[in-house]
């Protein structure tokens, strides 16, 4: 039986895997410097889900377990505090991955719980599971006063969209992050 709960420290490798696959291996590359490898990436990303003040932390983490096993994740935070939870990958990338990402677009705004991440290990997709975490994910939203659940998909994802309009996520507008042309999709908390 899968169990969505909150995300502990001890998760972190877990976690950090996941969120790769949510990004995709092609996006991890993307925001590497030259001679840097998807490990390098993997390693940085270990570390700022370990820490408190970075927008990956296990503290906006929502785990899908079976038994004792991590097999699905939804990373969400206040799009307010996108900035001050930022400057920990900014810092983080430096040094893991030789880039500056200073200047990075901005993927949420405030009046929202952004959905960062959400991932499910291939073998126990097409179970229900990331639509619990998307379930779970907006009551989040609820606890914290959002008035909204918002994401960016990309438009070469439609197995993604299709989920997320399952759920009853609508389309906002458009919007390119990460090199990438993507569609901003909302979902009001009692969707």
């Amino acid at each position: 039986m899968i169990e969505i709960k909150e995300a502990i420290k001890e998760q972190n490798k877990e976690i950090a895997h996941l969120i790769m696959m949510a990004m995709t291996d092609e996006c991890c590359r993307y925001f590497c410097g030259e001679g840097y490898s998807l490990k390098d990436f993997y390693r940085m990303m270990c570390h700022l889900v370990e820490r408190e003040d970075s927008q990956y932390s296990y503290k906006n983490t929502l785990v899908a377990m079976d038994g004792q096993q991590v097999v699905g994740i939804s990373v969400s935070y206040d799009g307010s505090r996108l900035h001050e939870l930022r400057r920990a990958f900014v810092e983080a990338a430096k040094i893991y991955i030789g880039k500056d990402h200073t200047g990075m677009d901005d993927e949420t705004q405030a009046g929202e719980l952004y959905l960062d991440s959400l991932a499910v290990l291939p073998e126990y997709r097409r179970q229900g599971i990331a639509q619990k975490l998307l379930i779970a994910t907006r009551e989040r939203a609820r606890q914290l006063h959002l008035p909204r659940v918002g994401l960016l998909v990309d438009k070469g994802n439609p197995d993604g969209e299709a989920l997320y309009a399952k759920v009853g996520f609508k389309y906002l507008n458009d919007n390119l992050w990460g090199g990438h042309p993507m569609k901003h999709l909302i979902l009001p908390p009692s969707a």
